[in-house]
């Protein structure tokens, strides 16, 4: 590899992986990326043109997000991977890993006019309160577009980026995919429930609010992350070449 970041690269693979697995990606679009310095300018992102499932750790670019010059270069990242990836580690230090993908359920809730997650069962009460979301599409996510979305994310780990798509900021890999995979999972239940056609059971705040606090000290992400590589360490091991 052209320098180290042995684990990070790793991690960051098996993501796109298992985002392949899980049917989350979208072509060779959509965009993971990784900070590895100290203030987020540095970060590890995937090369235009890749699709998800043959992304190994040495194929991951490192760039920075104060150096433009990057997109004159031969292995320039997609245009749009680095506005808003740039944009938003320049502007949200805590979130070291972003992961931004359209998944069928996620982007269905953008495109409603009511796009909050309703508390109807336990994975969606993880996360009542807890998404920040964007009323104000614009444009694919270039130049003002993309630092204009680096602004609403907050304190949040889920933006639901209207009529796009959703993003996910963590400190870890294992964490970030954690969101994005329970995530969707809620999204689908709670489209499930639209299409009943019936009145929804909402819990009230209280018991939302207890539910979604028990989710932040039930944090398995480490465990769960540490399973689907195992499993690709035993089906897919070239994803860590």
């Amino acid at each position: 590899m052209s320098n180290d970041f042995r684990k990070e690269r790793s991690d960051l693979a098996a993501a796109f992986r298992w985002a392949a697995r899980l049917n989350m990606h979208e072509a060779v679009a959509n965009h993971f990326s990784l900070a590895v310095s100290e203030d987020g300018s540095k970060f590890l992102l995937n090369p235009i043109g890749m699709h998800f499932s043959q992304i190994c750790a040495s194929d991951l670019i490192l760039v920075d997000s104060n150096d433009e010059s990057i997109m004159s270069k031969p292995n320039a990242p997609d245009p749009t991977a680095w506005a808003i990836h740039g944009a938003l580690h320049r502007n949200n230090p805590q979130a070291r890993c972003i992961l931004h993908v359209h998944p069928k359920y996620a982007t269905i809730l953008s495109c409603l006019e009511d796009k909050t997650m309703k508390p109807i069962d336990q994975n969606t009460m993880r996360f009542y309160e807890k998404v920040s979301i964007d009323y104000e599409y614009s444009g694919m996510g270039l130049g003002e577009e993309a630092e204009r979305l680096s602004t609403i994310l907050g304190d949040n780990s889920v933006m639901l980026m209207g009529n796009h798509g959703v993003l996910t900021a963590a400190k870890t890999v294992a964490k970030a995919f954690d969101d994005l995979f329970y995530f969707e999972r809620s999204c689908e239940t709670l489209i499930g429930a639209y299409q009943t056609g019936k009145a929804l059971h909402q819990v009230s705040h209280k018991i939302a609010t207890k539910t979604a606090a028990q989710w932040q000290k039930y944090d398995a992400s480490d465990m769960h992350f540490d399973a689907l590589k195992r499993i690709l360490d035993k089906e897919e091991a070239d994803y860590k070449n």
